[in-house]
């Protein structure tokens, strides 16, 4: 059985990883800003369960995360970069704290996360990072654009995180979930900016609207992707992208489709550029 390192462990697919990591017996590291949110998540505490309070903005609070839980279990296996919000607001609306706070977090935590475990999975030569990216992260949409910004750069990074750590035995997979039932489109994970420019109504108010009218109906089981989550960790060929629901493979395969549309359509002008 292996050691995972799950943050953002406290509360919806973050905690149902954890548990379903624990179902098969393997050894979770479970971080959260409160490590006793984590214990209410899991009331019965059970073996192989260590809770660690950890803010992923704090590079120190990580690192020492992941010698207790070295400390602990004697390794890690998995890396869960988890934690993350969601923002909603046209681009231009977004105001310049509120666009480097969710950065801070859902992209220069991954990196604090990788900086504080990736040498432990080095010295291994073995490992798995599992970035829980969202469908967002490949297609974007009106309203959602800075939010899609910070899992587009999570991609990117995951890209060439893949090639860089497989020489050494370490796997990489990006998770692109579409909607699942969790807290997402509430106030304990998204944030919502003011509709403040009336220009914007039109492009982006569906978005907003959608947002209210979905809360408690998105159409994923966040159990059924957490076992998937942990079935890939154990395949023998994991992917580079792993999409979850049924949204989330339209989404994907429509903007594949535009995109083969576009680059046929403007080749011969694409071609026409070189020397």
């Amino acid at each position: 059985m292996g050691v995972w390192f799950v943050t953002g462990a406290s509360r919806g697919l973050g905690a149902e990883i954890v548990r379903e990591a624990l179902s098969r017996g393997h050894s979770v590291v479970a971080t959260a800003r409160d490590g006793k949110a984590v214990l209410g998540a899991h009331p019965q505490k059970p073996a192989g369960l260590l809770a660690v309070t950890a803010d992923v903005t704090s590079q120190e609070q990580l690192q020492a995360a992941v010698d207790a839980g070295v400390a602990e279990f004697g390794r890690i296996d998995v890396v869960v970069n988890n934690a993350g919000y969601g923002l909603v607001g046209a681009v231009e609306e977004v105001s310049d704290k509120a666009a480097r706070d969710l950065f801070d977090v859902n992209v220069f935590g991954v990196l604090n996360t990788l900086r504080a475990t990736l040498p432990t999975l080095r010295a291994q030569r073995s490992g798995h990072v599992l970035n829980i990216s969202s469908v967002a992260g490949f297609a974007t949409a009106p309203s959602s654009g800075l939010y899609g910004a910070t899992k587009f750069a999570l991609e990117g990074i995951s890209e060439a995180l893949h090639g860089e750590l497989a020489p050494l035995g370490v796997r990489v997979t990006i998770v692109e979930p579409g909607g699942f039932r969790t807290d997402f489109l509430n106030g304990a994970s998204l944030q919502v900016q003011p509709a403040s420019i009336a220009d914007y109504d039109a492009g982006a108010g569906p978005t907003r609207a959608a947002v209210a009218a979905n809360d408690g109906r998105q159409p994923g089981d966040p159990a059924k992707a957490a076992t998937a989550i942990v079935d890939v960790v154990a395949a023998d060929h994991p992917p580079l992208r792993l999409q979850l629901g049924a949204d989330a493979v339209e989404r994907v395969t429509a903007k594949l489709d535009l995109v083969r549309h576009e680059l046929d359509r403007w080749r011969p002008i694409a071609l026409s550029t070189g020397f």
